[in-house]
């Protein structure tokens, strides 16, 4: 469950408007899909409905049942939804300084700082079926049981790259084949601004050469001894930053979109 103290969860509910009952502006519908779209969570859930089962109220039980990341991942989209939609609060700043400090206070207890990067195609279901299940493994704080999902996820990420910028690899290549073939390829290209990075990269290899071994004898891919807790969440923040880093390189790299000219003008 969330640590929230009496003092923020009054602040919280006073930024989203909950005294009436309601949370911002969401009707039933837009509430429930909100949850499952952001956190993956059913607010429907009889767990969560509690009192009177208003949108206050499962948003009370919520903060009760979750852990803080979870919850800390909640506050900060309906942050987000406050500002799309001219949120009135918005204007209070005494309002929106209480909101914000209680998300960045709880944010700071997340286990792994970038698990977001961990996330794979909306048209790729199979690739985003199995981020979604390493995600579920923190968020459930059990990392130590989402390993072998994690090391899938990581496998489909690489090979991923290598095939868009044209690699010519064996579908046998192991997942340090792929990082090295797609770290020298940043090399070459110049998409490595300096040495330290480029070290860092580099020593991934061996890194992820290590995480097959973890994934074969340390997971629960196969009836194996488990990794303890801390040296699990030890290589999901060190996958989740190497990817977080490599899908910003990726952001830059990717070709600005063709002037147009009286060649290519759209035709209506």
């Amino acid at each position: 469950m969330s640590d929230l103290t009496a003092k923020e969860r009054r602040a919280l509910e006073a930024f989203l408007g909950m005294a009436s009952g309601f949370v911002l502006n969401f009707s039933d519908r837009t509430f429930a899909r909100f949850f499952a779209e952001e956190v993956d969570r059913n607010i429907d859930d009889p767990r969560f409905r509690i009192q009177s089962g208003s949108k206050a109220w499962r948003m009370r039980a919520f903060w009760d049942q979750e852990d803080n990341w979870v919850v800390a991942k909640c506050l900060a989209g309906l942050l987000d939804v406050a500002r799309e939609d001219g949120w009135p609060p918005l204007a209070d700043e005494k309002l929106v300084t209480g909101y914000q400090a209680v998300l960045t206070r709880i944010s700071a207890g997340q286990p792994v700082a970038d698990l977001a990067a961990i996330a794979g195609e909306p048209d790729d279901r199979d690739f985003d079926a199995v981020a979604k299940a390493a995600r579920d493994a923190i968020e459930k704080n059990q990392p130590e049981a989402g390993l072998d999902r994690l090391h899938t996820f990581v496998v489909k990420f690489f090979r991923k790259l290598c095939d868009d910028h044209g690699l010519q690899l064996d579908r046998n290549v192991p997942l340090n084949g792929l990082v090295g073939a797609y770290v020298k390829l940043l090399k070459e290209k110049g998409k490595i601004g300096s040495d330290m990075a480029e070290r860092i990269l580099k020593s991934s290899i061996a890194h992820f050469e290590a995480f097959n071994h973890v994934r074969n004898n340390h997971s629960m891919a196969h009836d194996n001894s488990i990794l303890g807790y801390d040296e699990a969440l030890l290589i999901y923040s060190h996958v989740a930053s190497t990817v977080r880093f490599i899908k910003a390189v990726e952001a830059r790299w990717a070709p600005s979109p063709e002037p147009l000219s009286p060649n290519n003008m759209p035709r209506f």
